[in-house]
C-alpha cells in the first residue's frame, strides 16, 4: 500500500480493459472503483464466444498479476484448432491443436478462454467491493483543468467526483468524447449471432456440425459474406454471420422470422451451415453490427481522464487483437498510475506519465488496426477464402 495520499481513481467499464486496470491496481496496493451498467456478474454469462490469448500481450496481463496458472487451468490448448473454407465448408486450410502429448510453450501458443470463463477469473481476483454494478453512466464532465477533476452523474442517481478517471466503456465509450471526436465507424457488415446449446451439440444427429466445427473455430468467407464458428469449453458452439447492408438493417425480433431471413442471406451455403441456423437457441440471437475507430487513432492528452481498450481503439474482429491490445492497455495504465502514486508525483508529472502512456498505447493499438483492417478487405475480396488462408499461412510462419 502506498503511503503517498492516493487520487480518487474511477473505472467505467468491466470488460477485460478495466477489469485487468482495476486488479493491476489492487496487486500493486492502489485502490480504485469499477462502475459497471450490468445488474451484476450473472449478466452476460450467456454470451462472448472464445479469446486467443498472446504471450506478450493478453497471457502478459494474467501473468503479471499472479494469474498465469488460473490460465493455464482454465484456457484450452486444443481449442487452438482452426479452420479455413468456403460456403461449401470444405476446409482448404487446417491447423490442429497442440497434440496432448506436446510440452507446453505459451510463448508461442494462443491458447483458447471463454470470454466468460476469464471475465470470472478476473472478478474472483479483485475485491468485491471495488466493483459497483448497476451503475449505468449518464453523464461525466469536467470540474477543474487544473487538476483533471471529473463529476460522473448514473442512471441510478449516483453521483461521484473522481481525480483520475479512465474510460474502459467499449465501443461506444460515453468518456472518449471528453478527449476526442471521433466516432466509431460502421464497416458496411452486419449480422448476427447465433448458437446452439451444449446438450443440442451432443445429439448425435448434429454430429456434421460438430465435425466440421472442431474443437476450436471454423472461419468461412465468400460472397462478402463471413461466418465464424467457434466451441466454447461448455460445448456451446456459436456463429457470427456477417454480411454487407446498410447500418440501418434490422434482424427481425420474432426468432422465426431471423432465421427466414440469415437463410436467405446463405441460401446456397453448405448444409451443415444452414442446419445451424435453422436449429439455433431462439432465446439467444442477438444483432451484431460492426464498427472501428479510424487507424491510428489519437488525442491531445487532457487532465484527469484516458481511455483505453475499444474505448480508445475499437477494430473488428479480423486479427483477433482486440481483447489481447486492451488486456494490455490495463496492465500498463495500471503500472504508470502505480508507479507515480508510489512516487509521490504532482498533478502535472502525474498527467505526463499518462500522456506517455496514451502514445504509446496508440502507437501499439495502430498496427494491429492497420492489419485489422487489410485483413477484412482480404474477408471481402473476391479471392476470398483464399486470400485469407495465405495470410493466416504467412502469420503463423512469422511466430
Amino acid at each position: 500500500m502506498s503511503n503517498h495520499i492516493q487520487p480518487r481513481i474511477a473505472i467505467v467499464g468491466g470488460g477485460p480493459s478495466g477489469l485487468v486496470l482495476l486488479l493491476s491496481l489492487f496487486r500493486r496496493g492502489i485502490s480504485a472503483t469499477l462502475y459497471e451498467r450490468d445488474a451484476d456478474s450473472n449478466g452476460r454469462a450467456r454470451l462472448g464466444g472464445m479469446l486467443d490469448l498472446e504471450w506478450s500481450t493478453g497471457q502478459r496481463a494474467l501473468r503479471e498479476n499472479g494469474l498465469e496458472e488460473a490460465f493455464k487451468k482454465y484456457s484450452r490448448r486444443d481449442a487452438q484448432e482452426a479452420r479455413i473454407c468456403g460456403k461449401d465448408g470444405v476446409p482448404i486450410l487446417h491447423r490442429k491443436g497442440p497434440d496432448a502429448t506436446e510440452v507446453e510453450n505459451l510463448e508461442k501458443e494462443r491458447p483458447e478462454i471463454d470470454r466468460r470463463v476469464l471475465r470470472q477469473i478476473l472478478l474472483d481476483a479483485v475485491p468485491a467491493d471495488s466493483i459497483k454494478w448497476d451503475h449505468a453512466l449518464v453523464s461525466a464532465r469536467q470540474l477543474d483543468a487544473s487538476t483533471g477533476q471529473h463529476e460522473l452523474t448514473f442512471a441510478n442517481g449516483v453521483v461521484t467526483v473522481v481525480d483520475i478517471l479512465v474510460g474502459a466503456d467499449g465501443a461506444h465509450s460515453r468518456i472518449l468524447p471528453l478527449l476526442s471526436s471521433a466516432t466509431p465507424t460502421y464497416y458496411g457488415l452486419t449480422g448476427a449471432e447465433i448458437s446452439l446449446p451444449p446438450d443440442v451439440v451432443a445429439l448425435p444427429e448434429n454430429n456434421d456440425i460438430s465435425d466440421a466445427v472442431g474443437e476450436g473455430s471454423c472461419y468461412v468467407f465468400e460472397d462478402s459474406k463471413v461466418f465464424v464458428f467457434q466451441r466454447n469449453g461448455d460445448g456451446r458452439i456459436r456463429g457470427y454471420a456477417w454480411h454487407r447492408d446498410a447500418l440501418d438493417w434490422a434482424l427481425p425480433r420474432d426468432p422465426i422470422q431471423a432465421k427466414k431471413v440469415l437463410l436467405g442471406i446463405y441460401e446456397d451455403w453448405a448444409p451443415w451451415m444452414r442446419k445451424l441456423i435453422e436449429i439455433a437457441d431462439e432465446q439467444a440471437i442477438y444483432q451484431r453490427p460492426l464498427f472501428y475507430l479510424p487507424v491510428g487513432h489519437r488525442w491531445e492528452h487532457k487532465p484527469g481522464v484516458t481511455v483505453i481498450g475499444d474505448a480508445a481503439h475499437l477494430m473488428g474482429p479480423f486479427a483477433g487483437a482486440g481483447a489481447n491490445i486492451a488486456m494490455l492497455d490495463g496492465l500498463e495504465l495500471g503500472l504508470v498510475l502505480a508507479d507515480v502514486i508510489d512516487q509521490g508525483l504532482d498533478v502535472k508529472e502525474r498527467e505526463a506519465a499518462i500522456a506517455a502512456f496514451e502514445e504509446g498505447m496508440c502507437a501499439c493499438a495502430e498496427k494491429y488496426a492497420a492489419l485489422t483492417m487489410r485483413n477484412f478487405e482480404l474477408a471481402m475480396s473476391d479471392d476470398a477464402p483464399l486470400s485469407i488462408a495465405s495470410s493466416f499461412t504467412q502469420s503463423v510462419d512469422e511466430l
